[in-house]
């Protein structure tokens, strides 16, 4: 018998109550009847959404008091008055989630057709959720087929009303993410996850794209332990920086600081002077790993001096024995005998596994800690939701000072073992295809901007090996998506994450296959939204300008998340950590609301909105009008235009468009893009009421928007007074 955690007893204190579970198999079932009392439930049941067959026929061999109804032709009215009527005979009423059609870790098996139904009885439900959990790493939020672990737990009970089917959802996801933060997987050492994969995977490879050239993962472990070994006597420090692009030297850094209970710090290669040193002061860094090779060919980053430096080319050579020796014992070696070893678990759980900085677009850049229990738990999400055969292959090209590119492109393959097809460069279009058709790569994590320049240089067979073809860090464009479609037969997934979750949130995924015997789904992707949820995150909505205010999630706001794989906080900032957390929530500073399905519509940066007469004016979605508007190529890559906020005296703040196209005749073009805009359906409130020339926009190296020095050209040119520390 499988371990079963019921909880929430307390909560059914009082007169019966009306129970909407978001799943329910018969385990879950048998201990709900034992919280309610066998003889004192009533099952809520659709006539078309049937329970699974082990349920039914354990209903009805029990003779079971039950509901039918059918929610398409019922009056809500008089299934209200049936529902009531059996509570006021003293019998819980239990909605039964009937059978659906959901990809691997959907959590909720309710549709949003019956959500909404059920906020129409106006009844107060109480949320009941239901969680299957594997004691591994790989599938930890699992289902009702394939689990070691059940957890049910009664929640308190809700309002009744229209946002009621809402407030469920909400709860089960809260519920949920307490439930997989509990798991002791995810307690332990990221260190020892990654030697124990590489142990079930000693086959597993880092191919070199470059060269073509591979690194087994059973020798990489050997190599890394070795150069772990080494570094321990090269520097004390708590924190090291890897200044490398993705591959095997990449790999092998930050590998051996993991198991030599080193804090991995990569660096972004290209960014700005006062930037990298400013990252560098925040992380107290000493020394760095970096290659000889790649400081030449990078002439252009302000690079420490040599002498700070560790050439990992020139130290492996240094320890070439010491590295055949342990390429074989780590091959004889039972995990736990090189975990005792290494001491593997003197750093685990809550300890810093790897820093990792902000891009900066709005100023300095920020410190993101991860802890070990922080990216575990990310891994598992991951890994519960994505399907994948054994050795897939993964094209890593994003750098590993990129949160994707470190969890994704590095850990998560060594965790799993899948293979890495790594490459320097994002920006290499034509060597990226031709990568991912000569190895047959199944899964692609890129931005819009990159698959853009995919695209371009493709052929009809270069992604039919894809499984996945995940976009984020931007939005994604209409005709991106469209030409995807039309041209190589595969939808661009489009996902959302960012440094201090770890980094993965929500991801769009092919909806599952079709159910016999049942029409109901849960979809796996909705086109215009950033996807569902991972497993064990939860969200919360508050109003934009008062975190107090607590939105129904189907209303626009700020985005709060909740879950074991957001981090505790910036380093060394006192003043910022505790505007950002709130009863272990986490304000992610984004702005957008969620459906009923559990997908995540983003509207933008909190940054990248202006409030003008009490209304929420997004500039990405004004400056995609203002493009269309203005006829600029969606291939371009350079950005012609920005829109950025500036004070006004009647209503609050109005937008300043910042442009690379006018210099003369500016009042003209004023009207004439008003004119246009309002031609477009957008309110007189969107209209720019400035134009500033500037020769370029500000981007940084990531290719995002400098906010800082966009909003400080508009304020120099309209001469508004800088205030001290913007």
């Amino acid at each position: 018998m499988n371990p079963v955690t019921l909880e929430g007893q307390e909560h059914l204190k009082g007169k019966a109550c009306f129970l909407v579970p978001n799943q329910v198999n018969l385990n879950a079932l048998i201990e709900l009847e034992k919280a309610l009392g066998k003889d004192r439930v009533t099952y809520l049941v659709e006539e078309s959404f049937a329970p699974s067959v082990d349920v039914a026929r354990y209903l009805q061999n029990k003779d079971s008091d039950g509901i039918l109804f059918n929610f398409r032709r019922v009056d809500p009215i008089s299934l209200r008055g049936s529902i009531l009527e059996k509570i006021d005979q003293g019998r819980h009423v239990v909605f039964l989630p009937g059978r659906v059609a959901a990809i691997k870790g959907t959590m909720s098996h309710v549709p949003a057709p019956f959500l909404m139904h059920l906020s129409a009885l106006h009844i107060s439900p109480v949320p009941v959720y239901v969680g299957y959990f594997r004691d591994s790493l790989m599938n930890a939020a699992s289902n009702a087929r394939d689990y070691t672990r059940l957890v049910v737990r009664i929640l308190p009970r809700l309002e009744p009303g229209p946002e009621a089917g809402a407030r469920l959802l909400q709860a089960w996801m809260s519920a949920a993410a307490d439930a997989f933060a509990e798991l002791p997987q995810l307690k332990g050492s990221l260190a020892m996850a990654i030697v124990e994969g590489i142990k079930q995977n000693p086959n597993g490879r880092v191919i070199d794209g470059v060269d073509d050239s591979s690194l087994t993962y059973g020798k990489l472990l050997g190599v890394a332990i070795a150069f772990a070994k080494h570094l321990k006597t090269l520097t004390s420090s708590k924190r090291v920086g890897i200044i490398l692009p993705p591959g095997k030297g990449a790999t092998i850094a930050n590998l051996a600081c993991l198991l030599a209970g080193i804090t991995p710090v990569n660096f972004n290669y290209s960014s700005s002077e006062d930037s990298f040193r400013s990252a560098v002061r925040q992380a107290g860094i000493e020394r760095f790993i970096s290659a000889d090779r790649f400081m030449r060919k990078l002439q252009s980053f302000p690079w420490p001096p040599r002498r700070d430096i560790i050439f990992i080319e020139q130290e492996l050579v240094r320890i070439k024995k010491k590295i055949a020796v342990w390429v074989f014992a780590s091959r004889v070696m039972p995990s736990k005998m090189i975990a005792r070893l290494l001491k593997l678990d003197d750093r685990s759980g809550e300890d810093e596994a790897v820093l990792l900085f902000t891009s900066g677009s709005s100023g300095e850049p920020k410190g993101v800690s991860l802890s070990h229990s922080n990216i575990l738990a990310n891994l598992a999400q991951c890994s519960s939701r994505i399907v994948l055969d054994e050795h897939s292959r993964f094209l890593c090209s994003l750098p590993v000072f990129h949160s994707f590119g470190i969890t994704i492109g590095l850990w998560f393959c060594l965790a799993y073992g899948h293979d890495m097809v790594t490459y320097p460069s994002p920006l290499e279009a034509k060597r990226l295809c031709e990568l991912i058709e000569q190895y047959k790569t199944v899964l692609v994590v890129s931005t819009p901007t990159f698959a853009r320049s995919m695209m371009r240089r493709a052929n009809p067979e270069t992604f039919k090996s894809l499984r996945y073809f995940i976009v984020g860090a931007e939005k994604l464009p209409e005709d991106l998506y469209l030409a995807y479609k039309e041209q190589f037969h595969i939808e661009l997934n489009e996902g959302y994450g960012m440094t201090e979750a770890s980094p993965v949130c929500c991801v769009n995924l092919p909806d599952a296959a079709p159910v016999e015997g049942t029409p109901y789904y849960v979809p796996g992707t909705e086109h215009g939204t950033v996807g569902g949820f991972l497993p064990g995150i939860a969200i919360r909505i508050t109003d934009p300008e008062d975190d107090e205010k607590q939105l129904p999630f189907t209303h626009l706001g700020m985005i709060w998340l909740k879950g074991a794989n957001i981090f505790k906080g910036y380093i060394g900032r006192a003043d910022l950590n505790p505007k950002i957390f709130k009863d272990g929530w986490f304000k992610t500073g984004d702005v957008g609301r969620m459906d009923l399905n559990g997908f995540l519509k983003l509207e933008g940066r909190m940054a990248r909105f202006s409030k003008i007469g009490g209304e929420m004016v997004p500039h990405e979605a004004l400056e995609q009008a203002l493009n269309k508007i203005l006829k600029i190529d969606p291939e371009d890559t350079e950005r012609h235009i920005a829109v950025v906020s500036i004070p006004d005296k009647q209503k609050g703040e109005a937008i300043a468009m910042l442009s690379t196209l006018h210099r003369n005749y500016l009042q003209q073009e004023l009207i004439s893009l008003r004119y246009a805009l309002m031609g477009e359906g957008l309110p007189a409130l969107w209209c720019p009421r400035e134009i500033v020339p500037v020769e370029t926009i500000p981007v940084l190296p990531s290719g995002k928007l400098d906010l800082a020095n966009c909003k400080l050209l508009a304020y120099e040119a309209l001469k508004i007074p800088v205030e001290k520390g913007r």
